[in-house]
């Protein structure tokens, strides 16, 4: 159960990034409520994981998941770099992920 805390902690994650994104197009309440509930929401499930997922590979699925998940929506919503180097070095972010979730 600790490993979907974690998931819906890094979904949080991507929530609050594109909470970022909104403020930068306009700020409005909306836009705060995004960043700020996206990444409330985020801590409170990663605290919620690292009671049974050791601190370490915790914060690195997090953190991959953050960043993964932000490049993809980046590429999909936002019309970001499809570049293959930079798809590239995304499938070496989640392939390492898996790689500490397979090994913890």
């Amino acid at each position: 159960m600790a490993w979907v805390f974690l998931v819906l902690a890094g979904a949080g994650e991507v929530i609050g990034v594109m909470g970022i994104n909104k403020i930068n197009m306009q700020k409005n309440v909306s836009s705060f409520l995004y960043l700020f509930g996206g990444f409330i929401f985020s801590f409170i499930f990663l605290s919620i994981a690292m009671e049974s997922i050791p601190m370490g590979t915790a914060y690195a699925v997090w953190t991959g998941m953050g960043t993964v998940g932000s490049a993809l929506v980046g590429m999909i919503f936002y019309q970001e770099s499809r570049d293959w180097r930079r798809l590239l070095f995304i499938s070496m972010v989640l392939s390492a992920a898996v790689g500490l979730k397979l090994i913890s």
